[in-house]
């Protein structure tokens, strides 16, 4: 089972909700930026919550930087095969303290699924943080609509 390495920060100085996945997939890895695997919902999701378009990657980030978004990965490195969180092993966690301590603004953390969440609570009990389920297509019992109404009531809240 190899190493992965999973992607940095994006950030934009004055963020007041933090979105913490597990670990960028393989297709997010080869493409450089999060949620980029076209059938992870995160980015309808937040297309429906903001009724902003996402069709390009500059839309993308439009989205994030005009709702004060920042997003990282619980997960520095792990062994994975494949993109399943379920296959997550031997993690190594990013110093999401130190995160905080950088980015002040931040009052809402919200972990994309369950792995995100349980490394969160394991690593840094101490840091709140909300579960929403994840948008992984994996996650089929999480319809789109639902996930926006789950995901709006941590996300809308400007």
């Amino acid at each position: 089972m190899s190493r992965i390495e999973g992607l940095g920060q994006v950030v934009h100085g004055q963020d007041r909700i933090l979105i913490l996945g597990s670990i960028a997939s393989v297709e997010s890895l080869a493409k450089g930026y999060h949620y980029a695997h076209p059938s992870n919902r995160f980015w309808k999701v937040l297309a429906q919550i903001y009724q902003q378009p996402i069709d390009t990657l500059e839309d993308k980030k439009q989205i994030l930087a005009d709702h004060a978004i920042a997003l990282w990965d619980t997960c520095r490195s792990c062994q994975r095969e494949g993109s399943a969180d379920a296959s997550i092993k031997a993690i190594e966690p990013n110093d999401i303290p130190t995160f905080l301590k950088a980015n002040p603004s931040i009052e809402t953390i919200v972990c994309n699924g369950n792995v995100s969440y349980q490394t969160m609570k394991k690593t840094y009990p101490q840091i709140q943080c909300i579960k929403c389920p994840s948008t992984s297509a994996a996650n089929a019992r999480w319809s789109l609509d639902a996930l926006v109404k789950e995901y709006g009531k941590w996300l809308k809240n400007e």
